[in-house]
């Protein structure tokens, strides 16, 4: 009888038993979150050549700080644990505060940031937008003519960035017979890919009988189109247009990627992987009005419309979400708390968070492995959990 390998005394499983099939189910999911690209195709996005990376920080005493959720007060240690985090890193000021690893996640190693990827694509849009490369107030069809006839035939780009196409599709998440499973084995995420490509299947997409711009509606494939449309505007593919735009003048100092489909199209939508270190630093760039390190990334006049003024609060409240933010709104998709501090986030499935408090001068990337897609209970902690945090820092 052998002994456990040290992949299985690490994770608990051996490598073989993480399949296309169940990598984001737990226990896998520890695993397959820090190496999506052992399991589906994805495109490279360069870090600054040479670009290092301070050592790992660790948080120290913050680990003992008790905070008091709705089920009674919890160490901050207690409550990373049970909200199933892999990798935690805090800034104040612009300056790292330090940094939290599951046993299982290294310092430096990747991680998927599933619908943050939401986030970082309108990033890009703002980008070209400010280049005078991109239109969001003009008809999808001026940039994919393709549309026509589908959904998106008579939206807007505006409806797309603020998640406000009428769009009859669901996100069935846990549903192996619905349009999502067909959405997923169209990114190839799930087993049976490779018949349709990712655009495809969005352009069979229908519309239902309320016009767009009147609600809120969730919808990931109007992130996908989002990276579309920004290709067709640009001319280059995402992840050149990611390393161009974004990652090399951010200094990011990791390699980031993002899967793609079977035609070579990224899962704008939800397939990034990045470093907590350099999700951070994305959200200290939006916190600085879209300037890194004395430069200019962003348009501050579209960083203050995606942070604090844009939006629409009446098709915030017609949507599902409003429970989580009641004064919110959702703007080139990123999270308005509504909250007098100004809170801004991203949010990705499985308890990914990019939140950012520009009145504590407060950013908190989490990466986790939560079993369920969507804890809405857990969801609610975690907002008072970075309000606390940000107290505390």
């Amino acid at each position: 009888m052998t002994g456990k390998t040290a992949f299985e005394t690490r994770y608990g499983f051996a490598r073989n038993q993480v399949l296309l099939g169940n990598w984001r189910e737990s226990p896998f999911s520890r695993w397959s979150f820090q190496n999506v690209g052992e399991l589906v195709p994805s495109a490279r996005v360069a870090a600054a050549p040479a670009s290092g990376e301070a050592p790992a920080r660790a948080l120290d005493g913050l680990l003992g700080e008790r905070v008091t959720l709705a089920g009674g007060p919890e160490t901050v240690a207690a409550l990373l644990t049970r909200s199933d985090t892999d990798g935690l890193t805090i800034m104040k000021g612009g300056k790292l505060v330090g940094d939290w690893f599951a046993p299982h996640m290294d310092f430096g190693a990747r991680h998927i940031i599933f619908s943050i990827s939401k986030s970082l694509t309108a990033i890009l849009a703002g980008i070209l937008e400010g280049e005078g490369g991109f239109d969001p107030e003009v008809p999808i069809t001026r940039y994919l003519s393709e549309a026509a006839g589908s959904a998106y035939g008579d939206a807007s780009v505006r409806h797309v960035l603020d998640m406000t196409v009428s769009l009859d599709f669901e996100e069935a998440y846990l549903d192996p017979e619905s349009a999502f499973a067909r959405y997923r084995r169209a990114t190839l995420w799930n087993p049976g890919g490779g018949s349709e490509s990712l655009a495809g299947f969005i352009l069979t997409l229908q519309r239902l009988a309320e016009p767009h711009g009147q609600t809120f509606r969730y919808r990931s494939p109007n992130s996908d189109l989002l990276g579309i449309l920004l290709e067709r505007a640009s001319g280059q593919r995402f992840a050149d247009l990611m390393r161009e735009k974004l990652w090399l003048p951010l200094g990011a100092a990791s390699e980031a990627s993002v899967t793609v489909d079977m035609a070579g199209t990224a899962r704008a939508a939800g397939g990034i992987s990045v470093t907590p270190r350099d999700l951070a630093r994305v959200g200290e760039m939006m916190r600085q009005g879209g300037m890194a390190d004395g430069r200019r990334i962003v348009p501050e006049a579209w960083v203050r419309d995606t942070t604090g003024t844009g939006g629409d609060t009446e098709a915030w409240q017609r949507g599902t979400m409003a429970f989580l933010f009641p004064q919110g709104r959702y703007r080139n998709k990123w999270y308005q708390t509504g909250a007098a501090s100004g809170v801004f986030c991203g949010i990705g499935i499985h308890g990914q968070w990019l939140y950012v408090n520009p009145k504590a001068e407060v950013v908190i990337a989490k990466m986790s492995s939560q079993p369920e897609p969507v804890d809405e209970p857990l969801d609610v902690d975690m907002v008072a959990f970075f309000e606390a945090l940000s107290r505390m820092v």
